[in-house]
């Protein structure tokens, strides 16, 4: 029997090893890495290649549902489990957007984990609480994912959003630039077509946003 190989992704080092702890008491499981933060859980899922990755979320330097667009792109037959402290309609919407096919509370994680991880091991999608309500009404189907809740964010490339994140982590964009190897120049443009597509007028206006987005944590 193949042993199923687990990437966890979270900026905690005690939620780390308490999901480590509860994934390897299981006959067959594999913990292969952690990962401190969104891009490093990128990196790692392309050299090691898990058969699932547990994202948190809000996570420094690349959130959750980036890293999972990333990684989706990358390694196809991924599949990913987002943890959350909250849930939204407007978060569903996003999680499903980027390719997650599992999605549990941080609050039901001792009691759904094993569950979560069994059913996307088979392919199979793990929701609970207000997201299994919505994909049981139809919102699935009703094209609401790609044109909802989500869909403002949606609006921006991938660089953007990383943009968007690092800015509102507090760096300058001479530091953004240096983080993501390009121009300061480049990271100006990037942030003058994040405002416009947001309709925002300020780097507060921008960190508000990123919060109510599940970008970065309050």
């Amino acid at each position: 029997m193949k042993t199923m190989q687990i990437l966890i992704a979270d900026d905690h080092e005690l939620v780390r090893k308490g999901l480590r702890a509860v994934l390897e008491n299981q006959p067959g499981w594999k913990v292969c890495g952690e990962a401190v933060n969104g891009r490093q859980a990128v990196e790692l899922a392309k050299q090691l290649e898990p058969d699932v990755i547990v994202l948190d979320v809000t996570m420094p330097e690349l959130n959750g549902l980036e890293a999972t667009r990333q990684i989706r792109k990358a390694i196809p037959k991924a599949e990913v489990l987002i943890l959350t402290m909250h849930e939204s309609e407007q978060l569903v919407s996003a999680v499903l957007a980027a390719g997650a096919h599992g999605y549990i509370l941080k609050a039901d994680t001792s009691r759904l984990l094993v569950s979560a991880i069994e059913s996307l091991a088979q392919h199979k999608p793990f929701f609970t609480g207000k997201v299994s309500e919505v994909v049981l009404s139809g919102y699935l189907n009703s094209g609401e994912v790609a044109n909802g809740a989500a869909g403002t964010l949606e609006q921006l490339t991938a660089r953007e959003r990383e943009i968007v994140q690092l800015l509102t982590e507090g760096k300058t964009n001479k530091e953004v630039s240096v983080a993501l190897g390009v121009s300061v120049k480049t990271v100006d443009a990037h942030r003058a077509n994040v405002m416009h597509k947001l309709h925002l007028h300020s780097v507060t206006d921008l960190v508000r946003y990123a919060i109510r987005n599940q970008i970065i944590a309050a």
